[in-house]
Parts: structure tokens; sequence; C-alpha cells
């Protein structure tokens, strides 16, 4: 598919809502939902802010002749859309997009949501693997995972989603893995890892070289950059 239109992606994600419920098209809410998201909505009663706030340039982009959907809309229609087709529609649309850009850096990063926790029912809260695109600015793919110890068996999954084909692929240090390593190489990708004592002998090896080169002062073409960042209690 050669379009990037939203339309074209998700026109064929299932409805399933009855004949009689369908006052909004679908494509309305998933399209003003995402443009919410993107300029930091966090909840249904944003979306419908948001919609309502644009109306005129949604105008230009949709039929609204039934208006914005209400927040009670947004949150019926979420609840009853299949998530795993929604996420394809939407990794194949961002893949389109991504496409149009040569040389992206795209970051594997596990996060724990705020407040996904639920107590009173023992609900844990909810950790979720994300693929952020540097040159696009937003998130190419996401995979929930049971903890950040499963980020491992979740990369490679969410890697396969998305087109990283002369990009660079970053991640941390749970996820410097020699399968991962390689499956980046086979889809085409390059990669910058993150090193830590989680790998005690090339960490030490690692550490080893860099000291000798330094002792040699640096007899190996190099370049080096350095930053300071305080923050959480701790300096990097």
């Amino acid at each position: 598919m050669d379009s990037m239109s939203f339309t074209d992606f998700f026109s064929e994600l299932p409805d399933p809502r009855l004949d009689r419920q369908k006052r909004h098209p679908l494509i309305n809410i998933l399209f003003i939902s995402v443009c919410a998201v993107i300029c930091g909505a966090t909840s249904f009663v944003d979306m419908s802010d948001f919609g309502r706030a644009k109306i005129e340039w949604f105008k230009e982009r949709l039929d609204l002749d039934q208006g914005v959907p209400s927040h009670d809309t947004f949150n019926r229609v979420f609840s009853l859309i299949d998530p795993d087709a929604f996420r394809t529609c939407f990794i194949d649309w961002t893949r389109a997009i991504s496409m149009a850009v040569d040389g992206d850096i795209i970051a594997f990063d596990g996060k724990t949501l705020r407040h996904s926790f639920d107590t009173a029912t023992g609900l844990s809260a909810i950790h979720v693997m994300n693929a952020w695109s540097s040159a696009n600015d937003f998130c190419l793919g996401q995979m929930k995972v049971d903890g950040k110890s499963n980020e491992i068996t979740a990369m490679p999954a969410l890697l396969k989603m998305i087109d990283i084909k002369g990009s660079v692929v970053t991640a941390d240090a749970l996820n410097t893995q020699k399968e991962i390593a390689g499956q980046i190489v086979e889809q085409g990708g390059d990669y910058v890892l993150a090193l830590k004592g989680n790998h005690q002998l090339l960490y030490e090896d690692t550490k080893l070289f860099f000291e000798d080169s330094i002792s040699d002062r640096f007899s190996v073409p190099n370049e080096s950059y350095e930053e300071e960042n305080r923050g959480h209690g701790r300096v990097d």
C-alpha cells in the first residue's frame, strides 16, 4: 500500500457495534482519538474535548454531520474493539509513515504505566514495551508484557512487526542479548545496545579494551561524547 492515509489503514478494522448504535462512523472515533492522544490526551473526556476544540479542522477531514462523539461513546467503542486488530492497523500505518524517513533511530524501552494498578482488586501495574521513532517523534508500536523481566521475549516479537531496515535500534542493558542483536542485523538494521554488569565477561572485556586504549592514547580511530544528567536521586 503506497498511501499513508489513516483511513486506508483503519477502514478494515471491524466495527463491533450494532447498526442502531452507529451514530458516529468508526473512522471518526478512531481518527479523533489518535490525534488527541498524540497531542497529550489521557482520557476519553480529553478526546471528546479535543474533538470539539478542533472541530473546524476535523470537519475538513471527516464527515461530522453528527458532531463530535461524547466521552461515553469513545469509552464504549474502545471497550468493544479488538485490541489486537487495532494494534495491527496502527503498526501498519506507522510503518508506512516511518518508511518515508530514511535513517531513523528507533528506541525500544519498557515502561510501567503510572496509576495502572488496582490495590483493591489485586491488579498489578501494566508494563509495556514501546518502539519510539526519533525521526517522526511518535510510537511505532507497543506491546504489553507481564513485567520488566519479560521484555527480553517481548522485544523480538515487537521487532518482527516493524520495518527497521536502514535504521538504528537502541535498547537498554536488559535487552543486550545475542539473539536480539542478531535479529536486528537480519532485519537490515544496526544497533546501539547498553552494556552493564549483567553481562560480566563482555563488560570486563570491554572495560579492559578501553583501559588499554586510554593508556595507549587511543591509537585506534575513535570519537567520544560525554554529558552529565541529574535525576531520580542520582548523577549519570
